[in-house]
């Protein structure tokens, strides 16, 4: 353990009514390692013997995931893996994702978590540009992986968890590529790397839903100011609560919810590989007694629309959380009615690392992403980078501590999105008069309806408060005169029928509700809409659909 690091200090202020707080004041180590931070607070608590995670193969306390972290940080330098070095991580929730995600940084070494969904072929893209010297997998996508150590120069090895390792690697090596035989002689003492607030500290990928995911470069004080300043100012969480995020780790959404935020105050939190399914949310729920969830609004619908939903008395939740996509009003209002707890939708990105713009626990108003996260500063312009009046819709552009500093490799990227101070969001947004922000869609989704600027966002709310309707995402799309006009896809409730019929009441509910000029012209309806594996709908998918006569 290096002299001088020590957990990072950040001290917030009130300073009025409206959702906004002073500047941090932060007590700057001169050395600063997130990892040692994460673990040695929570055991200078007296909390050793306390559970830390639970995954699908058990419980495991915070002294336990101090050595686990240890063991891994020692492995690395064990195996000639040097500081500033990248690993990537494909992992699924599970105990060895916190272990090799901390025990990296603990060690200087760079993390890359990567999304578990993809294909060989990005695979390796992401592990030729990160030039990752290993990559540590879960045993059920190794197979996906071995090849690549013929294909990628950088790639030395392969460490598979949760299985045997099997298969050469084409140079006469050991062929045991167990995450046991990585750590074999590596002992449990903690070395904790020399590293300062500024350095970089671990990368995401952005989802990468319209071209090549991006290396997101995040510095070691980002992780503890969004447990700060969201978890901590927003959330209110405590050592007392149990964290269960159906956002995936390699998700900056559910890096926040799942690791940092509960290790940052001794809280549990819940971990599981399979995939967010309502049933499998109602048992993490039900049987672990979860006191704060964080989830996406496709699956708050899924789960109000089960059967199975479990009765308000079956579960222990004080918090419900929501990112990814806006969360309809309608759904919103319905599972405060079932459940009794609100769903604060907030907004949040691989850029900024979490969420900067939320409602709170004292203030929520559905249909908007309410008001910015103590800490944070934020900004309405328009295409000439002037800010906009009230009502009028803009650019969201974030300030704030926990900005990512580049993307890896790719300037071009990096100058147009980080703005010295400010970092572009590429939402539209607008602010009501009494300071809260409502969504109108990302920047290149916008529709342009007879010269009048129509929000997707506000007629796929409009709609989704049409009882046949379980969702719907809204484009545009050209008729025969090459006008935009807005088309809507829909997923239909299990009960319900696809009709002509149906499709012309859905045009006049929306009518009715919104400017006429904003009802989609086309309703289509499908079985599902095609999402990133972060819950996102990918409407450049949804905009490839041909003309409409």
């Amino acid at each position: 353990m290096p002299l001088g690091t020590h957990p990072l200090n950040i001290n917030l202020e009130l300073s009025s009514a409206d959702h906004t707080r002073s500047p941090p004041e932060i007590s700057m180590p001169r050395l600063y390692n997130a990892a040692y931070d994460l673990i040695e607070r929570n055991l200078r608590a007296g909390r050793a013997e306390k559970v830390a995670f639970i995954d699908d193969c058990g419980a495991y306390t915070y002294g336990e995931l101090a050595r686990r972290v240890a063991t891994f940080a020692n492995a690395l330098r064990l195996h000639g893996i040097e500081p500033g070095q990248r690993v990537l991580l494909c992992l699924q929730d599970c105990i060895e994702f916190p272990t090799a995600f901390l025990g990296a940084i603990q060690a200087g070494v760079i993390p890359v978590a990567v999304n578990t969904l993809l294909t060989s072929g990005d695979y390796e893209y992401l592990l030729n540009d990160s030039q990752a010297w290993i990559a540590v997998v879960s045993a059920p996508l190794a197979p996906t992986f071995l090849p690549l150590i013929h294909k990628v120069p950088s790639l030395h090895g392969i460490v598979v968890c949760g299985g045997a390792g099997g298969g050469g690697d084409g140079d006469g090596g050991d062929q045991d590529r167990s995450l046991a035989h990585f750590v074999r002689d590596a002992g449990a003492e903690r070395h904790v790397a020399s590293t300062r607030c500024d350095d970089i500290c671990f990368w995401l990928y952005s989802s990468g839903s319209t071209g090549h995911p991006k290396g997101t470069v995040h510095v070691h004080s980002s992780l503890m100011y969004t447990a700060e300043l969201y978890a901590r100012a927003v959330l209110g969480i405590c050592e007392t609560d149990v964290v269960f995020s159906a956002a995936k780790l390699f998700f900056a959404y559910g890096l926040g919810n799942a690791l940092t935020f509960p290790l940052s105050v001794g809280a549990t939190a819940v971990l599981m590989a399979e995939r967010a399914t309502p049933a499998a949310v109602f048992a993490r729920l039900t049987g672990h007694g979860a006191t704060i969830f964080g989830g996406v609004p496709t699956l708050y619908a899924a789960m109000l629309a089960s059967p199975d939903l479990p009765a308000r008395d079956r579960l222990s939740l004080r918090r419900c959380t929501s990112a990814g996509e806006p969360l309809p009003e309608d759904i919103g209002k319905r599972w405060f009615k079932r459940m009794g707890v609100d769903i604060l939708d907030g907004i949040g990105s691989t850029e900024m690392l979490h969420i900067f713009l939320s409602n709170s626990p004292s203030d929520v108003k559905y249909g908007s992403t309410g008001k910015p996260v103590p800490g944070y500063r934020l900004r309405l312009v328009d295409d000439h980078g002037q800010e906009v009046a009230a009502g009028e819709h803009g650019e969201l552009h974030i300030c704030g501590p926990s900005s990512a500093t580049l993307y890896w490799n790719n300037q071009e990227k990096t100058r147009s999105t980080f703005l010295g101070e400010w970092t572009r969001s590429g939402d539209k947004y607008t602010k009501t008069a009494d300071g809260y922000y409502v969504y109108a869609g990302r920047s290149d989704d916008m529709l342009k309806v007879s010269g009048i600027y129509v929000s997707p966002a506000e007629v796929e709310a409009a709609m989704i408060t049409h009882p046949a309707v379980l969702e719907v995402a809204v484009v545009g799309r050209e008729d025969q005169d090459d006008l935009v006009k807005p088309v809507a896809y829909v997923v239909l409730k299990s009960a319900v029928d696809a009709s002509e019929a149906l499709a012309l009441q859905l045009k006049l509910h929306v009518k009715s509700l919104l400017a006429p000029y904003k009802y989609p012209r086309w309703v289509e309806f499908v079985d599902e809409l095609p999402k990133t594996a972060t819950g996102k709908i990918q409407r450049y998918k949804l905009r490839a659909h041909p003309k409409s006569a």
